[in-house]
């Protein structure tokens, strides 16, 4: 007998070529689109709606000569999603929807329907991979980077857990874009040249004041200029930041000590002046150079600070600044998250990995710190733009560990 699978049909090539590499390897496959938004508050008008998608993801199944079906999951994704959206941009943090989709929604609530229609998997067009191992006796799951560099999302699945992989299928984790095209425009999906989805996960590309201002309101505040300059300095490797001394045991290293290293900018009031307008500092994220507004200056001005309370955006010129880039950050004990339950780091332990802070981003060398109040991520070079809100990854080699939220 045929295992069962639904591969989620969002209506774009991924998963519609995932479909047929389903129907390739003998699975029972069913389609299923999730209806997720109706609200086109924001969106740019070069954006497709979710009715278009619809429309090709039934276009598929039919090419495909496979069972379709839709849901309305709008009602846990404004929750779990969009909600958490909003209320971590009005503490002037910057949550990442995407993470939180394939968490709660893609392999949660959608998981949920998957069950229902009696099937044993559930798959979506991710470029990333699953393997599984023995420890112990325990079958264990690996979340493994896609072989397409320039598509790996496994950063997006960083946040799934063990169980939620136990089900999981990721049919085109071995296959490039190009690839994935070529199948699309052999097969003649009428997906194979549709281009791919931008923004935020199933809204769309946004203006994201815009579509904050739903229920955050404009207000008007000041953009204040830190001036904050280390003479001679060329690159950012070469400014001064507390070392962890040579010598010291790994688990005697103080918890004060990786605090400081962890440590938002600190400037002097004085250094500061004001040099223009913004309308709400909720709308800014840490690293920001684009929607300021303000000119007279030789290089370009970096967000590196928000207080939505005194509503004001502090910024820095050039990307040498040194309130834009810091040594490390921390992430709570009750937001750190392992994927692999069975190498978690315990307290008074610490561990050398490869972490990324934003999608896309090179892996970065680093040191993780497991103390009594969270995870202290010790990078070995200075890192720009760390935002509270968004998540850490941590790797072994290609594979995902765990992950956290950025706490400062």
């Amino acid at each position: 007998m045929k295992q069962k699978v639904v591969i989620g049909l969002s209506g774009g090539v991924d998963s519609s070529v995932a479909a047929w590499v389903l129907k390739e390897q003998g699975y029972d496959v069913t389609g299923l689109f999730m209806k997720n938004w109706h609200d086109t508050t924001g969106l740019l008008q070069s954006d497709c709606h979710w009715e278009d998608d619809l429309m090709f993801a039934e276009m598929v199944a039919k090419k495909l000569s496979i069972p379709f079906h839709q849901v309305d999951l709008s009602g846990p994704y404004r929750q779990r999603v969009v909600d958490y959206m909003f209320a971590e941009y009005e503490k002037g943090r910057t949550p990442n929807p995407d993470v939180l989709c394939n968490r709660e929604i893609k392999f949660d609530s959608f998981a949920e329907e998957v069950r229902k229609l009696g099937c044993d998997f559930v798959a979506t067009g991710h470029y990333c991979r699953k393997e599984h191992i023995s420890v112990n006796n325990t079958l264990i799951y690996r979340l493994l980077a896609g072989k397409d560099n320039n598509k790996d999302q496994s950063y997006f699945l960083c946040q799934v857990s063990q169980e939620q992989l136990s089900t999981a299928l990721f049919p085109i984790g071995d296959l490039t874009k190009p690839e994935v095209r070529k199948i699309a425009d052999k097969l003649g999906l009428a997906t194979a040249q549709r281009k791919d989805s931008q923004g935020i996960c199933f809204i769309g590309k946004v203006h994201l004041p815009t579509f904050l201002q739903q229920k955050l309101a404009a207000k008007k505040g000041d953009i204040v200029e830190i001036v904050e300059k280390v003479e001679g300095v060329e690159k950012v490797e070469t400014y001064c930041f507390p070392d962890i001394k040579d010598g010291l045991p790994e688990n005697e290293v103080p918890e004060k000590l990786l605090s400081e290293l962890t440590e938002p900018f600190r400037y002097k009031p004085s250094n500061g002046q004001i040099v223009g307008a913004h309308d709400g500092a909720h709308f800014f994220t840490i690293g920001q150079r684009k929607g300021m507004n303000v000119g007279g200056h030789k290089e370009a001005l970096f967000v590196i600070g928000i207080d939505v309370e005194k509503n004001v955006v502090y910024v820095g010129e050039g990307q040498l600044h040194p309130g834009l880039n810091r040594k490390g950050l921390f992430i709570k004990k009750d937001e750190t998250h392992w994927i692999r339950t069975d190498i978690k780091i315990e307290e008074g332990e610490s561990r050398d990995y490869m972490v990324r802070i934003r999608y896309r981003q090179p892996l970065q060398e680093a040191r993780l710190y497991c103390r009594e109040k969270g995870m202290y991520i010790i990078f070995d070079k200075p890192q720009r733009g760390i935002a509270p809100g968004q998540f850490a990854a941590w790797y072994d080699g290609d594979e995902v560990i765990g992950s956290g939220v950025i706490n400062g």
